[in-house]
């Protein structure tokens, strides 16, 4: 028996077809699919944004010397202090360049000598990293928008992390759902199943026939999911980037992995509860 029904094909000797046929699990995999791909593209959102702050300009520090302060000195000392990893004087030309959008040509104006600072990290050590700046040179005045990015990027962080949690609670309930599923079709076909068993047929093979049939299921509801999904990545997209300076690359490849992933969580998931079930009979 258990060799006849690994040869069939087109057959259904369990009767599945007809007891796990109705749209519900395949619309709620959809729905799973298309809650995954919002928090695949929440996360990379979140950690371009991060990165984005904190890099370049933004993992910086502007500090204005008072009048009797030497550049180079100022410059040596800045450097020195923990979390700085650069510290640039900013030329008299370039100084000027800046202000001219507000004060037209300065050339003839006393401009104050500045410092811009890079920074090393963006970790808690840059909130003293002011008070250090102003004990190691009296007078100076800094422009710490360095400390608002490494709160912006803290929380960008922690966005993206709590975007890959919810990730795996959407795999974690789209599994539940699947066992549910299978747990309602051994109901279904329980006269048949207990049947074919007594007959000799394996319980890899029941399994195999069970798990088959809801990846099936899963695999089709992901496809929707994905298809539904892939316009609204393309919007979310457009609006995130002008936070980002430039598009935001979406996870296309994570949204085309949807399917064949739900497929194995299904196969797998069935399995098992097939093959548990199967261990209480006599």
């Amino acid at each position: 028996m258990a060799e006849r029904l690994r040869r069939a094909r087109g057959r259904d000797p369990l009767g599945l077809r007809r007891a796990l046929s109705g749209p519900l699990l395949p619309g709620l995999v959809a729905a799973m699919a298309l809650l995954a791909a919002l928090a695949m593209a929440g996360a990379v959102a979140a950690a371009a944004m991060a990165a984005r702050w904190e890099g370049g300009a933004a993992a910086a520090m502007m500090v204005q010397l008072p009048a009797n302060a030497q550049t180079g000195p100022a410059a040596a000392a800045l450097a020195a202090l923990p979390g700085v990893a650069e510290a640039i004087p900013l030329e008299r030309e370039r100084l000027a360049a800046l202000l001219r959008p507000w004060l037209g040509d300065a050339a003839g104006l006393p401009l104050p000598g500045m410092i811009e600072l890079r920074l090393s990290t963006l970790g808690a050590g840059v909130e003293a990293l002011p008070e250090a700046i102003q004990a190691a040179i009296p007078g100076a005045r800094v422009e710490a928008h360095g400390i608002w990015v490494a709160r912006l990027s803290a929380l960008a962080r922690s966005l993206e992390a709590l975007a890959w949690l919810v990730l795996a609670l959407v795999g974690a309930v789209a599994a539940a759902m699947v066992a549910v599923a299978t747990r309602a079709g051994i109901a279904a076909r329980h006269a048949t199943i207990v049947i074919l068993h007594d007959m000799g047929a394996t319980d890899s093979t029941i399994a195999s026939r069970f798990a088959g049939r809801i990846a099936f299921l899963a695999g089709l509801g992901a496809v929707l999911g994905a298809v539904l999904a892939a316009p609204l990545l393309y919007l979310l997209g457009g609006l995130a980037a002008p936070l980002l300076g430039n598009a935001l690359a979406m996870p296309w490849g994570g949204l085309a992995a949807l399917p064949p992933a739900a497929a194995l969580i299904a196969w797998l998931t069935a399995q098992a509860a097939v093959r548990l079930w199967l261990r209480g009979l006599p």
